[in-house]
């Protein structure tokens, strides 16, 4: 089944055609390690953590590049606010961008690359930029890229270079030739420390925002290659600035397909910290697990934009719950649980399954995952009914609980023991599972010696406490109301 990609760059639907036959290689814009990871960047985690997931489960090889910008002037700011050094503070919040990864079920990519590491491609790209007229040394040192000189600027974004002059979305600095120019190069500065200096033959300094992509991913993946990804922020003028600069060295296309995933809203406004209305990860983990939080994601279309809020996220909560309470059901019936991320293979996608079938044509169609999610849905609808009536249909049974888990497991979901997550977390003031364990031994002695009372009881008092029980041939199962 032929992939389809939404293209920024041409403004519809294509198909997928990889430069190297059965090869994607993919970069997607990381994050700017000075602070903990916000909703804004969950969403780009997850968003192109599924599109590698499925592009694999696909039957292609995927080499998956998500750089690190460990250079940058809120990190040089931060870092002289805290008393420590830049390495310290980029370690430090590289360490918790990948626990919150972590958390939400996001695998690492094939490359990680830090921009520091690659500076001297960044400086061959400026020397070739300055060959080709594209770049210039301005008098107090910084190299900038000469945006008139680049035709085709603002393809990308659909500006032009009149609309951005009359709307000045670049500041005017005296040593720009041009507003819209942008700067490739910055000459050290005397307060800076020493680590954020570079020597170059344009004197030292320190690379620009925009050439660190375009070096890192032309790097590891070459000067032309298939999907080049990120938020809807970056489009402009991030994005743009790495076509330009990077097709203006090379000569040649930069990446064939642009994605971009849509914004974060929080009660329908763009969250933004001037706005007061931001949250990171880490603050939504102390209320929501990380699979629920993913989820609640997958429920929208990644090009759409998504709003956050706790009825939201609490909705998103029952509804994973409901799908893992019809796999625990499966299991005291005595149908097997594949283990975690057994995808179907490529092969299974073309076969006769009609549900299989449906998920990768919504997967195929720019990987619409609430589409997939309703084909989920469907199979826990089946998965109950074979469950119900006098006998078990086990056949039934066994296939909606392998296509549940298979997948889920290309979008990175229903991989826990159903068990494990119906039971949760204990909360401040509920009882631990220890507690609940011994409740369950003693109202089933209680059972045992008829005193049906003490045993009803018992349940009340869990139920109270949102635990409920349930009886099967096996034993007594609970879970978090």
């Amino acid at each position: 089944m032929t992939q389809r990609i939404y293209n920024t760059l041409s403004h519809q639907i294509e198909p997928l055609v990889p430069l190297q036959d059965g090869h994607v290689r993919m970069y997607v814009c990381g994050m700017t390690v000075y602070d903990l990871c916000h909703m804004g960047h969950a969403r780009v985690l997850v968003a192109f953590d599924v599109v590698q997931r499925w592009l694999r489960a696909s039957g292609l090889r995927v080499t998956y590049v998500r750089n690190i910008t460990d250079i940058d002037d809120k990190i040089i700011r931060r870092a002289a606010e805290n008393g420590e050094t830049l390495r310290a503070l980029t370690d430090r919040m590289i360490s918790e961008m990948h626990r919150d990864a972590d958390a939400l079920g996001v695998q690492r990519p094939d490359h990680e690359p830090r921009a520091t590491d690659y500076v001297p491609q960044m400086l061959d790209i400026v020397r070739r930029l300055e060959e080709r007229g594209l770049a210039y040394q301005a008098p107090q040192g910084d190299v900038n890229f000469a945006v008139r000189a680049f035709p085709g600027y603002g393809r990308l974004s659909g500006k032009s270079l009149d609309d951005l002059q009359a709307g000045e979305r670049v500041a005017v600095q005296d040593d720009k030739r041009d507003p819209l120019d942008f700067v490739l190069w910055k000459a050290a500065k005397p307060q800076e420390p020493d680590e954020a200096q570079w020597d170059s033959p344009y004197g030292a300094g320190r690379p620009g925002w925009h050439i660190e992509c375009s070096a890192m991913s032309c790097a590891l993946l070459g000067e032309h290659f298939d999907i080049h990804g990120g938020g809807q922020d970056l489009q402009f003028p991030h994005h743009e600035n790495e076509i330009a600069q990077s097709v203006g060295a090379s000569g040649q296309p930069f990446a064939n397909v642009w994605m971009h995933n849509g914004f974060v809203n929080i009660n329908d406004e763009k969250m933004s910290k001037s706005l007061g209305n931001f949250f990171t990860i880490r603050e939504v983990l102390k209320t929501f697990d990380g699979e629920t939080l993913r989820f609640f994601m997958l429920r929208t279309h990644y090009r759409s934009p998504i709003n956050f809020s706790d009825a939201d996220l609490r909705e998103a909560q029952t509804a994973l719950r409901r799908i893992y309470t019809a796999l625990q059901q499966a299991q005291d019936a005595g149908v097997a649980l594949p283990e975690p991320d057994s995808a179907l293979a490529a092969a299974d996608w073309q076969g006769d399954d009609a549900d299989a079938a449906r998920f990768a044509a919504a997967m195929s169609d720019d990987f619409n995952t609430s589409i997939a999610l309703a084909v989920l849905f469907d199979l826990t609808a089946q998965l109950n009914r074979a469950l119900q009536g006098p006998a078990t249909d086990l056949q039934a049974a066994t296939r909606a609980v392998r296509l549940l888990r298979a997948l889920g497991a290309t979008l990175g979901i229903l991989q826990q023991s159903p068990q494990s997550v119906l039971q949760g977390e204990a909360s401040a003031g509920e009882p631990d599972t220890a507690a609940i364990e011994d409740a369950i031994a003693r109202r089933q002695a209680a059972k045992q010696a008829r005193d049906f009372a003490a045993a009803d009881a018992i349940r009340a008092e869990l139920q109270a406490q949102g635990i409920l029980l349930k009886d099967s041939p096996t034993g007594t199962t609970w879970t978090r109301a």
